[in-house]
């Protein structure tokens, strides 16, 4: 962290910020801009792209910025960026092709939209960082071999929960300890939540309803676990983690609610509780040397055999400045998979679903995401999450059972659809899902080149939900 400061500092003085293009304009969004614009020197935000063109301008008039152009083609930015003036555009696509921006943070949430404007920003050499674990949690795996290809960063976040415990995984393993279990604490789980139930909160606190029942219902915890997962090769003890197991005792002694042998023979695993007091994420972690645990049990961290790492809060767009630095600046991202996919989102039925009906997004009324094992994902041919909007259903539901791809009829052309075959096959050796895109009576073009998939594509074909 006291690097990047530094760093920053320097660009500053040298006149050459990094560059930030912004795709979607929520509550995350304007959280963003105002930070970078008033707390951050050595960076600014060029662009940003929302399908309604207005919001993205009341966000740069939020941090101060009156004098916003409105761009509809590549000139047309372009030419607003290098004069300095911030630039909104409906065409993501726009922002990923810049000459004039250095890196794109995507904050839409969305996995088939997002999962376009990436690979064409990789295309055009631009790092990105995600705002957006849904789509890290459904096809992470095989957009990092598309960023390696191309030779840029792909990473999560800083300041969210995935980004937090990752840092602190990378820090409790410098100490020498082993981590044995991240873990992520909520204050509310109710698998049945919707948006009429959390409207009144949303509009409280100026968020999206959709967004805000995504946090309620599981479906958040499970796609941000999901990708710490994959970040560290730990799993889940079972398909769900605790389902919302309450803890409001001391943190220090959580560690009494899991089997140290169990957490050894995984090699690690990912959980959350609810309730536990001034904590929002934590570490379990284990120490070998027992020179080394009696230092542990002076400086008040116990006897051991886990000890308790944990961080009070989460300030979110606070500190994505600091990923957004370390991936142009120093090359060094704070969360990405390690290989293939370890744990995955999966779709479950938040009430009686009937044959014919149309699944909605997550965050909405019809379905909760669960993280599970890649296996049993796999084997059991699970829907993921991430990719339930527009299925058609062939089969009925029942309330809280697993939706699998046996009881869908997918929407045609999904770029998504076809990384996640191409994921499996690379990282698994399994075709299945390739397979049966093929086999779709409607199906979508297999090309391989997904590159070219992505140049051909219509921009704004499917917008970002914010």
């Amino acid at each position: 962290m006291w690097i990047v400061d530094t760093a920053l500092k320097a660009r500053e003085e040298q006149l050459k910020p990094v560059r930030v293009g912004i795709v979607g304009a929520g509550f995350m969004c304007q959280g963003l801009t105002n930070q970078i614009t008033h707390s951050v020197p050595g960076m600014r935000v060029v662009a940003i792209s929302n399908r309604k063109v207005e919001r993205a301008a009341g966000v740069f008039r939020y941090a101060g910025h009156e004098d916003v152009a409105f761009a509809s083609t590549q000139r047309e930015l372009d030419d607003a960026a290098f004069r300095l003036r911030p630039v909104v555009t409906e065409d993501a696509m726009l922002l990923a092709r810049s000459e004039h921006i250095d890196v794109l943070v995507d904050v839409t949430g969305s996995v088939e939209f997002g999962a376009h404007v990436v690979l064409e920003a990789f295309r055009h050499g631009k790092d990105v960082v995600l705002m957006n674990a849904e789509l890290d949690a459904t096809i992470g795996p095989i957009l990092q071999t598309y960023a390696e290809r191309h030779g840029v960063i792909l990473t999560g976040c800083e300041g969210d929960e995935p980004g937090l415990q990752m840092n602190l995984f990378r820090w409790v393993k410098g100490l020498g300890l082993t981590p044995r279990l991240l873990g992520n604490v909520k204050g509310l789980q109710d698998r049945y939540r919707n948006p009429t139930t959390q409207k009144g909160f949303a509009e409280r606190w100026g968020q999206n309803a959709t967004m805000v029942t995504s946090f309620a219902d599981g479906s958040k915890i499970s796609f941000e676990q999901s990708a710490v997962g994959n970040a560290t090769g730990f799993r889940v003890l079972t398909r769900g983690m605790s389902r919302g197991v309450e803890y409001t005792g001391d943190v220090m002694k959580i560690g009494e609610l899991y089997d140290l042998e169990e957490l050894r023979r995984l090699g690690g695993a990912m959980d959350y509780v609810v309730g536990t007091p001034l904590t929002k994420v934590f570490c379990l972690a284990e120490h070998p040397d027992p020179k080394q645990q009696h230092y542990l049990n002076l400086y008040k961290m116990g006897p051991g055999p886990l000890y308790s790492f944990f961080l009070p809060y989460h300030l979110v767009h606070f500190e994505v400045p600091n990923a957004i630095a370390r991936a142009v600046l120093f090359r060094d991202p704070v969360i990405k998979p390690l290989g293939g996919p370890v744990v995955e989102v999966c779709a479950v039925a938040k009430r009686d679903l009937k044959a014919g009906e149309i699944l909605d997004d997550y965050g909405m009324y019809m379905t909760y995401g669960e993280a599970v094992n890649v296996e049993e994902m796999s084997s059991g041919r699970y829907l993921p999450e991430g990719l339930v909007e527009g299925c058609r259903l062939t089969n009925d539901i029942a309330k809280d059972s697993v939706i699998t791809y046996g009881d869908v009829v997918l929407p045609a052309g999904r770029l998504a659809d076809r990384l996640r075959g191409e994921q499996y096959q690379r990282f698994r050796g399994e075709t299945w899902l390739k397979d049966l895109l093929a086999s779709s009576p409607r199906p979508s073009p297999l090309s391989l080149d997904v590159d070219a998939s992505v140049r051909n594509s219509r921009p704004g074909a499917q917008l970002s939900p914010l």
